[in-house]
């Protein structure tokens, strides 16, 4: 097996979104499309790596998030079946709902973030359950049903390699800073440390993030990200008992997140490009509205 990290350079910045172009056998599959926004940058990426986007006919998805799946229904029309989580495929064969909703948290800068979302064909979206696989050449993509981050989570596992979507967070590379994927609605902190530890007992030699790139030691990774997860939930919670208002707990988690990046040795720069791909203040209601929830 062989694995091709295709930068897809969102807003025109290396190392946000990454999909992942997998070779077995003489047979291509991507995992993640990224947004319609750079459809034509990853387009380019797969010729570029020597493959003829229209031999792809294997497309996973881990959630219907537009970072990470705005692209897949180019890819049904193209010829492609998308796999993805059976609370996924509605959203892939008629995005309306989500592409709603996106509008209005982006309004104006919906179109320049994420471009068109195509409807997919319904007889091109396969569902997987837990533990179901698609045969790529030598090797099997096995889905994973990781909630936490989405309910209709998967990570695809291939051997000692899985592919984890958004369920082990981002990590820009080359550095150590680690931020919570906890955009709003469906964060649950029960759910995400259950995912986490499911790949942990896993023990895999590597991890690949859509955020961003490959990771070889993967229990230290989810290690770190299992306390990262416990500390972002008790901070808000904690705010949020307090009675904080929704302004004060995003600016307060922004502050808080910040210092942590800057310790960490992220540069001023580097902290803009995880607000780029992760924003503190989306992270902070994904939070506070489980909070309200479980109130």
């Amino acid at each position: 097996m062989r694995v091709t990290t295709l930068d897809l350079q969102f807003l025109s910045t290396p190392g946000l979104i990454a999909a992942y172009l997998v070779e077995s056998g003489g047979e291509h599959a991507l995992i993640e499309t990224g947004p319609g926004s750079t459809l034509e940058n990853l387009r380019a990426a797969v010729r570029a790596a020597g493959v003829d986007e229209n031999s792809i006919r294997k497309v996973l998805v881990t959630h219907i998030h537009l970072d990470h799946a705005g692209a897949a229904g180019w890819w049904a029309n193209n010829g492609a079946t998308v796999y993805c989580h059976p609370n996924a495929a509605r959203h892939l064969v008629d995005p309306s709902r989500l592409i709603e909703s996106a509008r209005m948290v982006y309004r104006d800068q919906f179109d320049a973030l994420w471009g068109e979302t195509m409807p997919a064909p319904a007889s091109r979206v396969v569902a997987l359950q837990d533990g179901e696989s698609v045969p790529l050449g030598e090797v099997q993509i096995t889905a994973w049903d990781t909630p936490g981050h989405a309910r209709h989570h998967h990570a695809y596992v291939i051997g000692s390699a899985c592919f984890t979507g958004d369920a082990a967070g981002l990590r820009l590379q080359g550095t150590r800073y680690l931020s919570v994927t906890a955009a709003p609605p469906q964060f649950d902190p029960g759910a995400y440390l259950q995912s986490v530890d499911r790949l942990l007992r896993a023990d895999f030699e590597s991890l690949y993030l859509t955020h961003f790139g490959q990771v070889a030691d993967a229990r230290g990774h989810l290690t770190a990200y299992r306390v990262r997860i416990e500390e972002v939930y008790q901070r808000v919670a904690r705010w949020f008992a307090e009675g904080l208002g929704e302004g004060d707990i995003r600016s307060r988690y922004l502050e808080a997140e910040h210092a942590l990046a800057l310790a960490c040795g992220l540069s001023e720069s580097d902290w803009q490009r995880c607000e780029d791909a992760n924003g503190a203040a989306m992270c902070a209601d994904g939070v506070r509205l489980f909070c309200s929830k479980a109130r």
